[in-house]
């Protein structure tokens, strides 16, 4: 980014990261998303899922490779490390303390049933996440296509996903290229 008045301090990504880490621990997803486009404005809601689409297709957890990327853009490797460090330094300390306690409690009934709970609203705060990311493609019927094809590739047909990459990856750019012109 060449504009240093629209690069975030280290205390700015630190912290925003931090919070979102904090408050979405096991679907961090919904609350980055918030933070980054409905709260600070620092994405419209299309660079968003257009940062998030590649940082699906890197190795290792999306959300961690969208603070690593995001971090990176405003601050190079220091702003990634520090974005890093503060989606996951709570949620670390987080689950340890879960583990011990887990470890002593986890055969009780009540847990289990506190754990089902805990999952079912995951599921609903990934789903309604993943909606708002789809919004920008539901744009155009190009795009559209291309969610359904890969749709069928991977979740019809059962292939895996380099395959489906492979397969949709030259549909998609052929498409967008003759969008362009």
């Amino acid at each position: 980014m060449a504009d240093d008045s629209k690069r975030l301090t280290h205390a700015a990504l630190f912290q925003a990261f931090f919070i979102a880490g904090l408050s979405g621990f096991g679907a961090v997803l919904p609350f980055a998303r918030r933070m980054m486009v409905e709260r600070k404005g620092w994405l419209t809601a299309t660079e968003f899922a257009d940062l998030f689409s590649l940082c699906q297709f890197l190795p290792g957890s999306n959300v961690v490779n969208l603070a690593t990327a995001f971090g990176s853009r405003h601050r190079g490797l220091t702003g990634a490390l520090v974005a890093t460090a503060g989606l996951l330094i709570a949620p670390v300390i987080i689950v340890i303390g879960l583990g011990l306690l887990y470890e002593h409690y986890g055969t009780l009934p009540i847990v289990h049933r506190g754990l089902g709970g805990l999952a079912s609203a995951a599921s609903g705060l990934v789903l309604g996440t993943a909606l708002k990311i789809a919004g920008p493609v539901f744009r155009h019927i190009a795009t559209i296509f291309v969610l359904a094809f890969a749709f069928v590739l991977f979740g019809v047909l059962h292939l895996r996903l380099p395959m489906v990459i492979a397969i949709a990856l030259p549909v998609s750019l052929a498409i967008s290229a003759g969008r362009v012109r």
